[in-house]
């Protein structure tokens, strides 16, 4: 799944594999997968990452959760730091999303980056709002739509165990 802006931000995110391969039906641990993103600021500063921050259900209400986006079931979120109240969040800390903003032609989402998914050149995470740091990307509904298209296509492989 792929969301740039014209600004040049973009965030790019893959589930690529689970993190334990023989994972036993019905184990929370047989769940988790390995998602890979690369980011880009709107200056060009780029970093990637490799991490298990979703499980299998989790990653499937990530799209949901861009499709309740292009929907309108999503409502903007002023976003102030903090504990993350109100945000997509999941369970390791690594992503999150938020809504700022909707018209009827694009959206702007937060992307929230932290721990492992953030940029290096930031300070140590600790102090600091987890929640944080995140790039705001402006995406017409149609690319949305097509980048939760992209997201449930790239889970097919991954069904729950």
């Amino acid at each position: 799944m792929k969301l740039g802006s014209r600004d040049g931000e973009l965030v790019e995110l893959r589930p690529v594999r689970y993190q334990f391969p023989a994972g036993t039906r019905g184990d929370w641990d047989a769940n988790w997968l390995i998602v890979r993103g690369s980011a880009r600021t709107a200056d060009g500063r780029a970093w990637s990452f490799e991490d298990p921050c979703l499980t299998t259900w989790e990653a499937r209400s990530f799209g949901a959760w861009l499709r309740g986006v292009v929907s309108g079931a999503v409502a903007p979120l002023l976003f102030d730091g903090g504990d993350g109240e109100g945000l997509e969040t999941f369970t390791e800390p690594n992503l999150a999303l938020s809504l700022a903003a909707r018209t009827d032609e694009e959206a702007t989402i937060r992307v929230h980056l932290s721990l492992e998914a953030r940029p290096r050149w930031l300070p140590d995470d600790e102090g600091v709002d987890v929640f944080g740091y995140f790039l705001a990307v402006q995406v017409p509904l149609a690319e949305l739509a097509r980048a939760a298209d992209d997201w449930d296509e790239e889970l097919v492989p991954f069904p729950e165990r």
